[in-house]
């Protein structure tokens, strides 16, 4: 039997409005081995059809009209004449639609100062003779927004409409409201200042974007003979006076339940700051609620707060009810990621607040926070008894969709795998985030290219990482540079020159259309990204060549405060000396893009390129062993991890010094105890430039370590999320403020950077590995010898699931495995012998 598992639109089987011609994929199964697709044909409106072979992408390339409803229809075919159907459906957006609707603010409020602005209550009364057949609206701001309609919630979708490159990239929204209407209506906007205009960055910068709110807005109702727009105009009346006393993206939002909009008067056209050269249908994941969690404990603090406990560190908000309360009564929730003496620890939040501060009315009620979140495991609650309120614990997150999984039988290295996803859950809110907590929250580029292929082997991430990719293009300055964070929202850090390229924070332009290539197959995401890609290559080659002669044009240096280096390497507390090995990180880097470069120009059959950077690879390599290293394998000068791992993992050594710069990594790895002693770049690849160079004993001596600095350690001491630096928490038992190393005060214990360690988990105990985008084949070769009875993981590619299960007696493997329809595996025993399997389900015993 063959059936339809998957199919998707623009990368989504989610329901959404489209603003561009849609390109479909589908997953098929069958209880058949070796099967694959034969042919399938896809059909739009019964107009529009096409014979296709690729599982993984066709584009449609008919006429879309605006605002209207599309069926499609796919019919599949295998090798042994089996069918399959299946039915699904898109619905347009605007498309190329003038907006009739102006931009509109409050010409009364003038925002100055710091902080974040007033909230906005833009308000439509809207009489009806009857109600449309279709009603929809078309709904952006600047600033962020709930809707209501006769006083009901509009979407559950929160930080609407999205955290964009504002200059380039607006998203709007639409939603069908036909069920909310009525004969007369209230149509209600609440904008708050969010990204575009309240207080973001570590900076505190306010109106970056915008110098108040502003909201975009069409009403559309149509029945058969005639089509009605209501724009945003004049006639909206608007107020920054009601129940939103203050709202803040780091602070928290102050509400008084005795309060509503008064004060009502006509809004303005404006003329905003900040006019995005495109507006666009969503094209990024929705920010959402998802998991619940019950607080697991109760205490009182010194100070006389109530002290609530959850069993996980998230992003979120607390919902709470309230009963018998009265009108006036103050209830305060603070939060924060861990205690200190008993206390909510704050200091480490530096001048985020993270406090809700609710006002009461009499009687029993209930409210939970909407336009803004916290990074937090512990709240402090004041201003009430325990007994009179509920609470519980909401998750926050974009919903991108868990298709990853790993196990083994450490639960130690389970709880690991569980920190790791729950971090990148934390921090995929809107944009690829540092941390959820204090005053940052940024999209630091560094973070998420290192982290890009654990990632999407855990989750979808197509759609979230497209979306962040659009604006990491969008900001690529004239020289080829990138800002650190994206969007950069004015920032700049560290010292950076208008031209300036970042090794291995601006090769996130690289890493990570390469991680979605490999996990979806998809080579439009390479071709989108791919001018991009040489741009800021031929700018770090710049600087390389930059006053130089000889190999040293092929030795990235420049001024320590230009680089990020080694950043956080536990066996130096300044931030200067981790800025000092930049030399080392930056040109490895240039060295790691030349090859990934010249593997994208392969597959895009750019042959020439391809040529041209590989020869790049190897003069970077060898002015790397001749201007770094003795010859001989031995890096000159202060001997650390980073210096070796990343020309091993790179293959940047001859073959004839690459033993001898292992034992050497080898050696200070013993001389630290097997503790982890590398930053942020050298992090993701350690294990596997021991493990792939036949120190496997010495990377499961790491992996396994629980001492400070490891990554067990944290799980030792009861981490449920990583942590940013190694010793957040440090052996003794003390917390690191990190106070005097330059960083001011930079600790988190919710930062997924450190779990790029998930790429060793997958591709070396699991075993599984892409050899081709998408997993079209793939590889299982599980490194048994590490010392687990067993391990099991799984994720989905475009052709379905795989799932790799394995257990080791004292003789044999039993080795169980999915191959999904159309794709191909290779198998590596423990004897090494190579076997080929297609499609179906497969069970081996090997021996040892």
């Amino acid at each position: 039997m063959l059936k339809v598992i998957k199919f998707i639109i623009n990368g989504s089987n989610k329901s959404r409005y489209i603003d561009e011609n849609p390109f479909f994929g589908f997953a098929l199964e069958s209880d058949k081995e070796e099967n694959y697709l034969k042919s399938a044909q896809i059909l739009v409106n019964n107009e529009w059809k096409k014979e296709v072979i690729d599982q993984i992408r066709t584009d449609f390339d008919g006429k879309l009209t605006p605002f209207s409803h599309y069926a499609v229809k796919l019919k599949a075919t295998d090798r042994f004449g089996d069918v399959a159907t299946y039915e699904t459906s898109f619905d347009t957006g605007r498309l190329q639609t003038p907006w009739t609707a102006n931009w509109i603010s409050d010409g009364k409020y003038k925002f100055t100062g710091k902080g974040s602005p007033k909230v906005m209550t833009f308000v439509k009364k809207l009489h009806l003779d009857k109600i449309p057949e279709k009603a929809l609206i078309s709904i952006t701001t600047l600033g962020v927004y709930k809707l209501y309609i006769n006083g009901k919630r509009v979407g559950e979708d929160y930080f609407t409409p999205g955290f964009t490159n504002y200059k380039e990239n607006l998203q709007y929204q639409i939603y069908d409201i036909k069920k909310f209407l009525k004969k007369d209506n209230e149509i209600k906007v609440v904008v708050a200042g969010g990204w575009a205009v309240g207080d973001f960055t570590y900076g505190h910068k306010n109106r970056i974007s915008a110098d108040r709110q502003a909201l975009k807005a069409e009403i559309r109702l149509e029945d058969k003979k005639k089509v009605e727009t209501i724009p945003t105009d004049e006639s909206w009346l608007v107020t920054t006076k009601g129940p939103y006393i203050y709202v803040d993206l780091y602070d928290g939002e102050i509400y008084d339940a005795n309060l509503v909009e008064t004060d009502f008067h006509e809004a303005c056209l404006e003329k905003v700051k900040t006019n995005p050269k495109k507006l666009t249908a969503t094209y990024g994941e929705f920010v959402r609620l998802h998991e619940s969690f019950l607080p697991v404990s109760v205490s009182k603090s010194p100070s006389g707060e109530d002290i609530y406990k959850f069993e996980q560190n998230f992003s979120g908000v607390v919902k709470f009810k309230v009963k018998n309360a009265k009108k006036g009564q103050r209830i305060v929730i603070r939060h924060a990621e861990v205690l200190h003496n008993g206390e909510l620890c704050t200091k480490l939040l530096r001048k985020a607040k993270c406090t809700i501060e609710y006002i009461c009315k009499d009687g029993n009620q209930e409210f939970i926070p909407t336009f803004t979140y916290m990074g937090f495991q512990y709240i402090g609650v004041s201003g009430i008894e325990k007994e009179n309120i509920e609470i519980e614990a909401r998750a926050i997150y974009s919903d991108i969709e868990t298709v990853g999984s790993f196990s083994c039988s450490d639960k130690r290295i389970n709880q690991l795998q569980q920190n790791i996803v729950w971090s990148a859950k934390s921090n995929f809110v809107e944009i690829p985030t540092d941390c959820p907590q204090r005053d940052e929250r940024m999209g630091w580029t560094g973070d998420i290219g290192l982290f890009s292929l654990v990632a999407c082997y855990n989750f979808d991430m197509q759609i979230f990482l497209k979306k962040w990719l659009k604006d990491m293009r969008s900001e690529q300055i004239r020289t080829g540079g990138f800002p650190n964070t994206i969007p950069s929202q004015s920032h700049g850090f560290p010292l950076t020159m208008p031209h300036k390229a970042i090794d291995f924070w601006g090769d996130a332009c690289v890493m990570v259309p390469w991680a979605l290539y490999m996990a979806h197959g998809d080579k439009t995401i390479l071709i989108e990204n791919y001018e991009t890609i040489k741009k800021y290559h031929k700018a770090c080659l710049w600087w390389a060549n930059f006053l130089s002669f000889g190999k040293s044009r092929y030795i990235w240096k420049s001024l320590s405060m230009l680089h990020f280096g080694d950043w956080v390497a536990p066996d130096t507390d300044k931030m200067s000396e981790w800025q000092k090995r930049h030399k080392w990180t930056a040109t490895a880097s240039l060295a790691n893009t030349s090859k990934m470069l010249a593997d994208i120009a392969t597959i895009l059959g750019k042959n020439d390129d391809a040529i041209y950077y590989q020869e790049i690879f190897q003069k970077v390599s060898d002015a790397y062993e001749s201007k770094l290293t003795d010859g001989q394998g031995l890096i000159l000068g202060k001997q650390f991890q980073t210096a070796y791992v990343l020309p091993l993992a790179f293959d940047m050594f001859k073959e004839e010094t690459k033993p001898l710069a292992v034992e050497n990594l080898v050696k200070i790895v013993e001389e630290k105890d097997y503790c982890v002693a590398t930053g942020f770049p050298g992090t993701p690849y350690i294990l596997f430039a021991l493990a792939d160079n036949g120190r496997e004993d010495v990377a499961f001596k790491m992996l396994f370590n629980d001492k400070c600095p490891s990554w067990l350690y944290p799980v030792k001491v009861g981490a449920t999320t990583m942590w940013e630096r190694w010793d957040a928490l440090k052996a003794d038992g003390t917390l690191n403020f990190a106070e005097e190393d330059g960083t001011g005060g930079m600790v988190s214990f919710n930062h997924y950077a450190l779990g790029a360690v998930g790429d060793f988990l997958y591709r070396r105990l699991l075993g599984l590995e892409p050899l081709e985008g998408g997993y079209k084949s793939f590889i299982i070769k599980p490194l048994y010898n590490c010392g687990l009875d067993n391990v099991s993981g799984k994720t989905m590619t475009p052709y379905g699931e795989i799932n790799v299960m394995w257990k080791k007696s004292k003789k044999s493997v039993d080795l169980s495995f999915k191959v999904p329809f159309g794709t191909k595996c290779q198998v590596v025993t423990p004897r090494g012998e190579i076997k080929t399997f297609r499609s179906g389900n497969y069970s081996l015993v090997e021996e040892l």
